[in-house]
């Protein structure tokens, strides 16, 4: 399908190397430049789906450029330029081997670990006697090992260093960094009815600096739901009206799919596929407050690999 885009695999002058994560393609020019394409790939339980979702990338890649530029005064940023609605461009930084995780609701994973009888999430205490989607005292920090390959683990901050993941100073920043991060998403979230209930956060470094890096708050590592009515359905007991990418999960799961050993990925049809589209362009509509513009899809290929090459000439 040439209005879905599934994979890369361009020849930049000065290209290093490829590399294809879940979502992302990301192309290393020079040692000095990353250009970091969002595809139509969409993946749940770490698993990359058969199927393509249109305007995702798209959807991902603008969410993000305008959060980076929205919290670049909290902590400096890899990016340098967008050229093309589905492609940003900027620093090539060294990751850290950690993401850092915020939570400020129990929900997914912490909830349905919760479930299963834990009351600690990384070696942080969760109260007791909560509910689904209930709103934690203070937001918490539970980050995860970053895995290239399958899963990504919880860790905790003991653990971090005690392996010498991440040094202490850096970590203290790190930390600092994601509460502040989470506390402006939070704002710009509630002032469009939406509550930012969790995201994650990936940072690297530069010559000695620490730079965000990667995406934030978009529906591939951050869940929202909305402020109308959450009070109410909390104390009713109703499920969360919620934008995210937890309802591709809640289909998986409901089709007998969760990443596990033996099991089979459902056939996604068209209308899935298609209310998977609208979910995320919904969500770019609420997050910014503006209506989405769906560039041109009929040669989505040809359009980026050309919008790349003309950013490269005069970068």
């Amino acid at each position: 399908m040439k209005n879905v885009l599934l994979s890369t695999g361009f020849h930049f002058p000065g290209q290093k190397n490829l590399y294809k994560g879940k979502v992302r393609d990301v192309y290393n020019i020079d040692d000095r430049l990353l250009v970091m394409v969002a595809t139509d790939r969409i993946s749940a339980f770490d698993v990359v789906l058969p199927e393509g979702i249109p305007y995702k990338g798209q959807v991902l890649n603008q969410i993000a450029a305008r959060f980076l530029k929205a919290t670049s005064d909290i902590v400096p940023n890899w990016m340098t330029a967008v050229p093309d609605p589905v492609v940003t461009a900027g620093k090539k930084c060294e990751p850290f081997k950690v993401e850092m995780v915020i939570r400020g609701y129990l929900s997914g994973h912490a909830w349905r670990e919760y479930k299963a009888g834990k009351r600690q999430l990384c070696g942080v205490p969760m109260p007791e006697e909560l509910k689904e989607n209930d709103c934690f005292p203070e937001p918490i920090i539970t980050p995860t090992t970053k895995a290239s390959v399958g899963h990504d683990e919880d860790i905790s901050r003991e653990e971090i260093l005690r392996q010498g993941l991440v040094s202490e100073q850096d970590y203290t920043a790190l930390e600092k960094y994601t509460r502040e991060l989470f506390k402006r998403g939070t704002s710009i979230a509630s002032g469009r009815g939406l509550i930012l209930v969790d995201t994650k956060y990936e940072f690297g470094k530069q010559d000695g600096k620490i730079y965000l890096i990667d995406e934030i708050h978009t529906p591939d590592s951050s869940r929202y739901f909305y402020a109308d009515g959450y009070k109410t359905r909390q104390e009713k007991g109703e499920p969360q009206k919620q934008l995210s990418k937890e309802f591709v999960r809640e289909w998986l799961m409901a089709n007998g799919f969760q990443g596990k050993e033996g099991q089979k990925i459902p056939l996604m049809s068209g209308e899935v596929v298609n209310s998977i589209s609208e979910r995320y362009i919904e969500l770019y509509e609420h997050i910014t407050g503006e209506a989405f513009i769906k560039s041109d899809a009929s040669d989505i290929l040809s359009r980026v690999e050309k919008n790349i090459r003309t950013y490269l000439a005069s970068a």
